[in-house]
């Protein structure tokens, strides 16, 4: 079982504690101070798409692409409650990015592209030039190689009225990345409890090199964004600028 296949139902109900109206903030706070045009987003590897939807409520035309058929499955159902404008919901991996013309910036949230092997990533980079309109904004964030380290033989629980999930990690130091195995328990009938269990891969990307990599694509004012949401130590914001 892939990633993400088990845990997309849950998902929304696990991350409650996700404040995606600070993301959004952050983001239209740096289209403000660009000064330039931004109606149509990218965002990139949305998951069920609660960014997404948020900022098509603001007023944003929105690209929604995600490589899990499950978790856009459960934005499109997200979508249709809302009653609201929808984003255009695709299913594409972030190295086989392929869009119909460009948008005016792109945006990469919750660690994302950790999860995005460096080749892969350095794909990723190639094709967001093309799709990203001449000095539009890119900007993701990533978890810093020390805090993905740090989580080397940590065991965590999160736990609703409805499932259990158990969070093991291991870091492969040769892979240079953090597999956690996940078990999920969901409630089915009374005490019984159906079980079911996927891995996830975080990759130590180190932030230098990933913004040398930028460079090298065609971004430019490749910097790092100490504001971001939820940054600290273990999370690094970049911001850059596709270039002419």
């Amino acid at each position: 079982m892939s990633a993400y296949d088990a845990l997309a139902p849950w998902y929304d109900e696990l991350t409650r504690d996700v404040d995606y109206g600070r993301f959004a903030d952050f983001y239209e706070a740096l289209f403000r101070a660009d000064g330039g045009e931004f109606r149509l987003l990218l965002d990139l590897c949305c998951g069920t798409g609660t960014l997404a939807l948020l900022m098509a409520s603001r007023g944003y035309d929105m690209i929604a692409a995600d490589a899990s058929e499950e978790m856009l499955m459960s934005a499109r159902e997200k979508a249709y409650a809302s009653g609201g404008p929808a984003p255009l919901f695709i299913c594409q991996r972030a190295g086989e990015l392929d869009l119909y013309g460009t948008v005016d910036a792109a945006y990469s949230s919750l660690d994302s592209l950790s999860y995005v092997p460096f080749e892969e990533l350095r794909e990723c980079f190639r094709r967001l030039r093309l799709f990203i309109r001449p000095g539009g904004l890119f900007v993701f964030d990533l978890r810093t190689p020390e805090f993905l380290r740090s989580m080397d033989g940590s065991v965590s629980v999160d736990e609703t009225d409805d499932v259990f999930c158990l969070w093991r990690g291991r870091f492969d130091a040769a892979a240079g990345a953090l597999r956690y195995g996940m078990d999920i328990f969901e409630r089915e009938e009374g005490d019984l409890y159906l079980r079911s269990n996927e891995e996830h891969t975080e990759y130590a990307h180190e932030p230098e090199l990933v913004m040398a990599e930028l460079g090298r694509q065609g971004f430019e004012d490749v910097r790092v964004c100490p504001e971001g949401p939820m940054s600290g130590p273990g999370r690094v914001f970049i911001v850059c600028r596709r270039g002419a």
